[in-house]
């Protein structure tokens, strides 16, 4: 199984269609997460970025990544806190002026809740991961708009347990078909602003987040056994669907849930 992400297609990268674009990226933890894939990519296009980390626990491990990718802003960013998207917002708006693509690649539920089943998942652990996955997205699609003033690009990260049952993804499968659906009704509310809106759903790939559901080995195993193309996606894999959706190639594409999973999702 290869852990190492691809090499990036060299046209797409001289192309530098992102060249001029600012970019906030929400949920890089390591090396190995799928936001840092994005915001590798965004920034080998031609983006400006601000990445954004957890809290101090985590920036030991997201600054590197963020100095590496030349990020305009740095800054904490623990959505269950009161204040701290709205700050980050706040320093954008102070230091950029206008925001052009947003992408949310963080999710969270409690251990308990996430490993038990659905219904034995508690009313407090259920809210948790409803606001942490699902309502912030909202909220930092609030936050970008006024920032829009020349249209742009939300993105949210989801997975194929929101509209299939996948064996032990368990309460993630509500949480993530809600912000599928919240994908879907914003791209409707800000579409006269030219505000594209998108879910990207990835397939089983290696990631902190992932490493808390059980048996995810399996899940890794099948993808590879499955899939058409026989391989597992890696985080440049999502990088690069991702900035599709933020160019003119995608100019009338909005509300979709775009599957970059080697064809996975295809089969019965």
């Amino acid at each position: 199984m290869n852990d190492q992400p691809s090499e990036l297609p060299k046209a797409a990268i001289q192309s530098k269609i992102l060249h001029g674009k600012r970019a906030l990226v929400i949920g890089i933890a390591n090396e190995h997460s799928i936001a840092y894939g994005c915001a590798r990519v965004f920034r080998q296009l031609g983006a400006d970025l601000a990445v954004t980390y957890l809290n101090e626990k985590a920036r030991p491990h997201v600054e590197p990544l963020a100095k590496e990718l030349g990020a305009s802003i740095f800054a904490p960013c623990d959505v269950g806190r009161n204040g701290e998207l709205e700050a980050v917002f706040q320093q954008i708006r102070e230091t950029w002026g206008s925001l052009d693509i947003a992408l949310h690649s963080i999710a969270f539920a409690p251990k308990e809740d996430l490993q038990g089943r659905l219904l034995d998942s508690s009313s407090e652990g259920f809210k948790v991961a409803m606001d942490i996955s699902c309502h912030s997205f909202i909220r930092m699609a609030r936050l970008a708009e006024p920032l829009m003033t020349e249209g742009g690009t939300l993105l949210a990260m989801s997975y194929h347990g929101a509209n299939k049952v996948v064996p032990n993804y368990n309460l993630m499968g509500p949480v993530k078909a809600a912000l599928e659906s919240a994908v879907r009704y914003l791209a409707y509310e800000l579409g006269d602003k030219h505000i594209r809106v998108h879910a990207v759903s990835p397939g089983p790939l290696k990631t902190r987040a992932a490493s808390g559901l059980k048996d995810f080995d399996v899940l890794l195993t099948e993808a590879i056994e499955r899939s058409p193309i026989g391989e597992l996606v890696d985080i440049d894999d999502v990088g690069l669907t991702a900035a599709f959706l933020t160019t003119p190639f995608a100019r009338r594409l909005t509300g979709t849930t775009t599957y970059v999973d080697g064809g996975l999702s295809i089969m019965a």
